[in-house]
């Protein structure tokens, strides 16, 4: 009975004290810092969870613990912003995925991103269609920023009486080197149209393709398999 009054007493003073470390740490994104803020997270959160699950640890040491990670946060931020090479170590540097409508697959495969991940952030961003992408980045903090051509920039066409039918996006076809026969089936092509349709544009492997989509006008959209790709911006810290 004394111990459970004891984990009931610790949760109620730890969780406002939790808030005002949290409030001393600063409002301040957390993916800022990932492998840094995830260890403090990790750690604060093992500290206290520690604490309330066993009454025999000294309260006052992990009040002493939530502290020295809080300060050791306010110092390597401090640290991080004044030497940017010391903020280089602690974060991860911005990596081009797309360059005018092409996938990198070599920046996808040294960050570890697969084609299903690219395509998916694409749509949170409601880009459709993969040659509209002039310049598509995955920041430090995991999410993808996205840089459209300008012809195909937002617009608000009610403004300019300009109205568009839907079902405008794309099925993919091929991916990685790998026919989706599923969707193939889906937008009422045979492989026999696809292949003719890589004859045409002079691609006759179908694993040379990392991505091929159907648009909603029948059109072949393509990406080759390439490992580097010329005058790509060179974002960084």
């Amino acid at each position: 009975m004394m111990d459970s009054i004891k984990v009931i007493l610790r949760i109620v003073t730890i969780l406002p004290f939790m808030l005002v470390i949290g409030l001393y740490m600063g409002k301040r994104s957390i993916g800022e810092l990932p492998v840094f803020d995830f260890l403090v997270v990790l750690v604060l959160g093992a500290v206290v969870g520690a604490d309330i699950a066993d009454p025999s640890i000294d309260h006052i040491h992990t009040i002493v613990a939530m502290i020295a990670i809080a300060i050791l946060q306010k110092l390597i931020i401090r640290l991080k912003l004044k030497h940017q090479k010391v903020g280089k170590l602690l974060t991860f540097e911005p990596t081009v995925v797309m360059y005018k409508g092409t996938f990198l697959m070599e920046n996808m495969q040294r960050i570890q991103y697969s084609i299903d991940n690219i395509l998916q952030m694409l749509r949170e961003k409601d880009v459709f269609h993969t040659k509209d992408v002039e310049l598509a980045i995955i920041e430090a903090n995991g999410r993808l920023s996205v840089k459209l051509y300008p012809a195909k920039e937002s617009v608000i066409r009610e403004d300019m009486s300009i109205y568009t039918s839907g079902d405008n996006y794309e099925i993919p076809v091929i991916l990685d080197g790998k026919i989706q026969y599923d969707l193939l089936q889906e937008v009422n092509k045979t492989e026999t149209w696809l292949i003719d349709k890589l004859n045409t544009v002079g691609e006759h492997s179908i694993s040379s393709i990392f991505y091929a989509a159907v648009n909603s006008k029948g059109e072949l959209i393509m990406s080759k398999k390439q490992s580097r790709m010329d005058h790509v911006p060179p974002y960084k810290h």
